[in-house]
């Protein structure tokens, strides 16, 4: 048998895996509890839902994007009783709009909320929504899974009872496990729920009794040897390089996309207007124009960890992202998901591929493809310099 790096490892020990989830309670800034979870992050995005929600749950569920949505289901699927607050997916929801909800709805008790959408580029106030879900005592439940490493993800400062995090994104690191922060009052709402996983792989409740209470000394089942030493490195990276200096790279690479993109075609004179400070309609993005617009209108609501563009009126922005791709497939470029496919392009900068020479490479191709198309397209000078200047 030939030796090979990612074989006949040394079994990880309960405190190896201990230690990685020590760092994770780190980078989050938090005391509470942190469980790794041995699954892609929709294993504790579902298991912390069905563990705090039941027929007596009032949920707030706050819709920003398709996972929004997916919260809704599996709420529903718990038997909540779930009130639906739903904004274009141009835009972020804001605290007074939660706010009106709780005065409406006084009997809300859960509310769950996606800090950041990476499949519509949009960023919530967590902050400031997390004082109002904390002035009527409701648990606070946060998909922070695109943005932590992108911008400040810190769940015990604003509030967060429930908050889980991936690695596959702005943090560089592996799909196969993540990690969610609990808060006491999220153990006590589980133990007191009937309808709470146990003794199965969503069950968080198995977690807390076999291995947090029990001090930590043995592990439920084997871990994902492989992942875990991965998100270790991920996480040695970021510690060496700096928080700051990895979410800097984030944000400025979502403010040279943006500004390249308004530099290549400009979209229509609404979109102009609105970098300006416009308030336009509510709708699905900036109104289509003869080039590419950021597809989320306030550049204060778009998430540093990937831009959405709208493509030009006429002109699928699928078929735009399979032409960008047969030109260069290492591109970070994907259409929008779903229906979306039609009009939105995403520029996934984030990861090793938040740099200016990854932007710049994006914004060129997708300047070539609309000259393809006959689409007027500004100069690649003006488009490289406004990536630029913007990166800093």
């Amino acid at each position: 048998m030939t030796s090979h790096p990612f074989l006949d490892l040394a079994p990880l020990s309960a405190a190896h895996f201990a230690s990685i989830e020590d760092r994770v309670a780190k980078l989050l800034g938090t005391s509470q509890d942190v469980v790794i979870m041995q699954g892609e992050a929709l294993l504790p995005l579902e298991g912390a839902i069905r563990a705090t929600a039941g027929p007596g749950t009032t949920a707030l569920n706050i819709i920003t994007g398709p996972y929004g949505q997916t919260f809704g289901n599996w709420l529903r699927d718990c038997g909540a009783t779930v009130i639906d607050l739903s904004v274009p997916f141009h835009t972020a929801v804001t605290a007074a709009q939660v706010r009106a909800a709780f005065a409406e709805h006084p009997s809300i008790d859960f509310v769950s909320l996606v800090h950041a959408e990476a499949a519509t580029g949009n960023t919530n106030p967590v902050g400031e929504i997390g004082e109002v879900v904390r002035e009527y005592g409701a648990l606070f439940y946060l998909d922070a899974v695109a943005s932590v490493g992108a911008e400040p993800v810190v769940p015990e400062a604003w509030g967060v009872d429930l908050c889980v995090i991936g690695a596959q994104k702005a943090m560089g690191g592996p799909a196969g496990v993540s990690a969610v922060s609990v808060s006491e009052r999220a153990w006590a709402r589980m133990a007191a729920n009937p309808g709470a996983p146990r003794r199965s792989y969503l069950s968080l409740l198995d977690w807390k009794e076999r291995w947090v209470d029990a001090g930590r000394k043995v592990l439920l089942h084997a871990p994902a040897q492989l992942e875990m030493l991965a998100l270790e490195a991920c996480l040695s990276r970021i510690e060496t390089d700096g928080l700051d200096a990895v979410m800097s790279r984030h944000a400025r690479a979502a403010a040279a996309t943006r500004a390249g993109a308004l530099a290549l075609g400009g979209g229509s004179e609404l979109g102009r207007g609105l970098e300006a400070g416009g308030s336009p309609e509510l709708g699905g993005g900036l109104e289509a124009g003869r080039g590419l617009a950021p597809y989320v209108h306030d550049a204060a609501e778009a998430a540093p960890v990937a831009t959405t563009l709208r493509a030009p009126a006429g002109v699928p922005a699928s078929e735009l992202v399979a032409r960008a791709l047969e030109i260069d497939p290492s591109l970070p470029l994907a259409a929008g998901g779903g229906a979306l496919a039609a009009e939105m392009i995403r520029v996934n900068h984030y990861g090793a591929h938040a740099t200016l020479a990854v932007v710049l490479g994006c914004l060129s191709v997708l300047r070539d493809v609309l000259a393809e198309r006959g689409v007027p397209v500004g100069s690649g000078e003006s488009v490289r310099e406004a990536a630029e200047a913007a990166w800093g």
